[in-house]
């Protein structure tokens, strides 16, 4: 009997990031924090632990993440509201209001920390960068504080950014990246070590991801990570077979880079 499950391709058709990955980016960013922790975990001391945390903030979804505000709301009216009134006591109805929900959309920010024992000192944080951390814009400034907040701490820092939304070499300042370094994505470690180098791995769209090194304290031996294994596991978990190739890239590719990914989803016969 036929079965189209059978006919489905069970890979990305990239050999490296799937740009389409990018259209269903909260999902997508969720997988690769829980198998970030799952793959440092067992590389770490004893005396170490890798945990998930998270900060909820309440931004506008407009400038916040882009998104389309829907055009019907669902509201809700309140019971009649009655107040006694004058000498007779006679109740009077009061014109009941709309209540209205404000504009908001709550965005859950996760990152790695791997710590000295439970709730102990941060030895290093790893960050997989999201489009609203890299877009003007509140999200961005307030990514770009805690940062700061990481660096001034002592923490050592890994920004893992596999999006294309923004531009990733404006936001590494002070340090400079040279035109022939400014990949379409990249990873930089910042080490907690007085006046150590900013560390990046450039990549390119048609390259395959990257095992980079995770530090942790001084004297001890980097863990690694290694960025293609976790970017396949979230495309097989997340059933990112299905993904509709037909439609455009957010945002979309251009250019040579657009026809190298048309000829690459023909030849995969996603189209």
């Amino acid at each position: 009997m036929y079965n189209p499950r059978m006919e489905r391709p069970t890979g990305s058709p990239f050999p490296g990031m799937d740009p389409y990955l990018e259209r269903r980016w909260r999902d997508v960013h969720a997988g690769l924090i829980a198998y970030t922790r799952d793959a440092v975990q067992p590389q770490l001391p004893d005396d170490l632990v890798a945990r998930i945390e998270e900060n909820v903030h309440l931004d506008s979804a407009g400038e916040e993440l882009g998104t389309r505000n829907p055009d019907v709301f669902v509201v809700e009216s309140p019971v009649s509201w009655q107040a006694r009134g004058g000498a007779g006591g006679i109740a009077a109805a009061l014109d009941e209001p709309i209540l209205l929900e404000a504009d908001t959309d709550p965005l859950v920010e996760r990152y790695v920390e791997i710590r000295e024992g439970d709730g102990g000192r941060m030895v290093t944080a790893i960050e997989i960068v999201s489009p609203w951390n890299k877009l003007e814009g509140s999200g961005r400034e307030r990514y770009l504080r805690n940062r700061e907040q990481y660096l001034a701490s002592g923490t050592s820092l890994v920004e893992v950014d596999l999006v294309r939304a923004g531009t990733w070499w404006r936001m590494v300042a002070p340090y400079r990246v040279p035109p022939e370094h400014r990949a379409t994505y990249r990873v930089t470690v910042k080490r907690a070590v007085p006046g150590a180098k900013l560390e990046l791995y450039p990549i390119w769209l048609p390259q395959r991801l990257p095992t980079v090194r995770i530090p942790l304290r001084a004297g001890e031996a980097d863990v690694t990570l290694g960025l293609q294994a976790l970017v396949e596991q979230v495309y097989r978990n997340g059933r990112y077979e299905r993904t509709d190739y037909g439609r455009p890239c957010e945002p979309p590719l251009a250019g040579t880079e657009a026809e190298w990914a048309a000829e690459l989803v023909r030849g995969a016969r996603r189209t």
